[in-house]
């Protein structure tokens, strides 16, 4: 038997990194599990992953910055497991390396429109499906860059930092309908985009080398601590856990 047995999970952007890690994580604990994501062959691969490790998992194309989109991904998990339960808005982009000064309005605008819109439209049609079968838990992935600030990718700080006040904004209005709102915050963790990061510069080696130094535990973290975090927030192990945002980091922020 597992915690999440006739449970329902929503991950967007599932088809790798912490998604994919977290959507593992919940089929493993005994939800059925909808995988979103805007690309179709590796969305497809995750969900048969997941089936092949025993688990129920179907996958929905999605663009969360597209309402209609996005309305249709939370009406299929409704339509096809009859309820939702738990909501992952994992989906983000970095956008591109930039400064103030040759930064465009372009690009803020796109990273605002899949991490800060997305978030909100995620959430404004979770939330309507959760309060039909009375309650329900949301996880927003912000980053710990939703606390500090930082160079190179103005636009992709900002919207973390925006994904903490939904976050916020959603527990307080819905707390009292049972439906828990929580947001972790990972630090530097083995995915494509810190692989991005680390190659943007002249040296990869150099900088992954000195990026583990900024960490006590003197590694990069991996998806999957931060989807053993995400299923613990949604668990009724973290019943009283809501508007928080949980730093899962190795101690980066600490020094």
């Amino acid at each position: 038997m597992g915690i999440f047995d006739g449970k329902v999970a929503l991950v967007t952007g599932a088809n790798a990194g912490i998604g994919l890690a977290a959507a593992r994580d919940f089929a493993s604990k005994g939800a059925s599990v909808v995988i979103a994501a805007r690309r179709e062959a590796e969305g497809t691969a995750a969900a048969e992953q997941i089936g092949s490790e025993g688990g129920n998992a179907i996958f929905v194309k999605t663009d969360v910055s597209d309402e209609a989109q996005v309305k249709n991904m939370v009406d299929q998990t409704v339509s096809t497991y009859g309820r939702l339960d738990y909501a992952f808005n994992n989906a983000g982009v970095l956008g591109d390396f930039s400064s103030f000064v040759d930064g465009t309005v372009e690009n803020f605008t796109n990273v605002m429109d899949i991490n800060v819109i997305g978030v909100f439209l995620c959430m404004k049609y979770e939330i309507q499906a959760m309060l039909k079968i009375g309650g329900g838990a949301i996880v927003n992935n912000s980053s710990i860059g939703g606390q500090t600030g930082g160079t190179g990718a103005p636009a992709y700080f900002a919207s973390k930092h925006a994904v903490l006040g939904l976050t916020k904004s959603g527990a307080k209005t819905h707390g009292k309908d049972g439906i828990r709102v929580t947001a972790v915050l990972p630090g530097n963790i083995q995915t494509d985009m810190i692989d991005a990061v680390i190659n943007a510069g002249p040296d990869s080696s150099d900088a992954r080398k000195n990026m583990e130094a900024t960490i006590p535990q003197g590694r990069l973290g991996y998806p999957e601590e931060i989807a053993r975090v995400v299923t613990w927030l949604c668990s009724d192990e973290a019943s009283y856990v809501n508007g928080e945002g949980i730093r899962i980091d190795g101690g980066k922020l600490s020094i």
